[in-house]
C-alpha cells in the first residue's frame, strides 16, 4: 500500500520535526504530541502518513489523520498540533508548497474550463480544508517521495508529479480551495491582498473599509468573503498576528510584556494580557518563559 511505502521513506528522510528540500517537498516525523503552537500554513497540501493532526483556524477546527489531506490557499494564521505520535509510532506526514503559477497553468487548460465554469456564482470556499485522499493521490505523493532518494531525478521529474498531484486536486474534492490560488481575480486573491497588509502592518490601526478598498470589493461583500476564506472577521486575524508576532519577542525577552504590548500595537497592557492568556492558555510572562524552557532542552538533547 502507499501508505506503508511513504512511513518508510519519510522515516528514513526525516529528522525530528520537518525536514524541506527546496523543491517545495516537506517531510515530518513527531514522536509526541506536544501543546498547540501558533503558525502560519502557506499555501500547501499536508498529506498525514501516521498519526494525526489538529489545527484551528478562527473559529474552525480541523481534524485529521492518516490517509486524509489538508490544503491550504493563503498564509493563513493557525494553531496547530499532532494529537497521535509516540516514540514507538511517531506521527509522520508530507507536504507540498502548492506554487500559484502552476496551478494557473492548469486551470488555464482547455480541460479545465468545465471546472471553472462550475466554480462562477458559487459561495466562496474556505482558505483551509481537508479530505480523505483518494487511492490516485496518494500513489502520485509517493512517487515524489521516492524521488527524495534520487535529488538528480528530483530536478527533472518533480515539477511533472507536481504538476500530477496539482491536478488531481483540482478535480478532487476541494477543487475549489484549490483553484482560487490559480484564479486571477479570484475572492481568494481579493482577500489576499488584505491579508498581506495585516501581515505587514498589523501593529497599525486599521478600518474595515480601507481594507475593503484594498481588495476591490465593497466593505459588505469583503467581510463576508474575508470571513469564509480566514474563519475570522479582519480585526480577529488582525489580532491573531499580532498575539504571534508578541509571542516571538517575549521568548527573546519574557521580561518585557509591556514593550511587547506596544511593539505589536496594543495601548493597554492589561488587554494584551487577557488576550494573550486566551490564545495561548497562559500569561504572557510565563508562556514565554515555558517557551525558552523548552528550547533549552531541545538544544542539549
Amino acid at each position: 500500500m502507499a501508505l506503508d511505502e511513504l512511513r518508510t521513506l519519510i522515516t528514513r528522510h526525516a529528522r525530528a520535526g520537518v525536514t524541506s528540500t527546496p523543491d517545495g517537498v516537506h517531510v515530518a516525523l513527531v514522536e509526541h504530541p506536544g501543546e498547540p503552537e501558533a503558525a502560519t500554513t502557506g499555501t500547501v497540501l499536508a498529506v498525514v502518513v501516521q498519526g494525526a493532526k489538529r489545527l484551528a483556524l478562527g473559529d474552525r477546527v480541523h481534524d485529521y489523520r492518516a490517509g486524509q489531506y489538508l490544503v491550504a490557499s493563503l498564509d493563513l494564521p493557525v494553531t496547530g498540533q499532532f494529537t497521535e505520535a509516540s516514540p514507538e509510532r511517531p506521527a509522520l506526514g508530507v507536504g507540498l508548497t502548492l506554487r500559484p503559477s502552476v496551478v494557473a497553468e492548469l486551470v488555464l487548460h482547455p480541460a479545465a474550463r468545465d471546472l471553472v465554469a462550475a466554480g462562477r456564482g458559487r459561495a466562496v470556499p474556505p482558505g483551509v480544508a481537508v479530505s480523505t485522499a483518494p487511492p490516485a493521490l496518494l500513489d502520485a505523493v509517493l512517487r515524489l517521495v521516492r524521488l527524495l532518494d534520487r535529488p538528480r531525478d528530483l530536478a527533472v521529474l518533480g515539477p511533472m508529479v507536481e504538476r500530477e498531484i496539482l491536478w488531481l486536486l483540482l478535480t478532487g474534492d476541494q477543487g475549489a480551495t484549490v483553484r482560487q490560488l490559480g484564479l486571477a481575480d479570484s475572492s481568494h486573491q481579493h482577500v489576499g491582498h488584505a491579508v498581506r497588509w495585516l501581515r505587514e502592518h498589523y501593529a497599525e490601526t486599521v478600518r474595515v473599509e480601507d481594507l475593503a478598498q484594498l481588495a476591490r470589493m465593497s466593505p459588505s461583500a469583503f467581510h463576508r468573503a474575508f470571513r469564509a476564506v480566514t474563519a475570522m472577521s479582519p480585526i480577529q486575524f488582525q489580532k491573531q498576528i499580532r498575539l504571534q508576532a508578541a509571542r516571538v519577542r517575549l521568548a527573546v525577552d519574557p521580561r518585557d510584556v509591556a514593550g511587547a504590548a506596544r511593539a505589536v500595537g496594543y495601548e493597554s497592557a492589561s488587554q494584551f494580557s487577557r488576550e494573550y492568556h486566551r490564545q495561548f492558555g497562559a500569561p504572557p510572562g510565563s508562556d514565554a518563559q515555558r517557551l525558552r524552557a523548552a528550547a533549552a532542552v531541545e538544544v542539549t538533547a
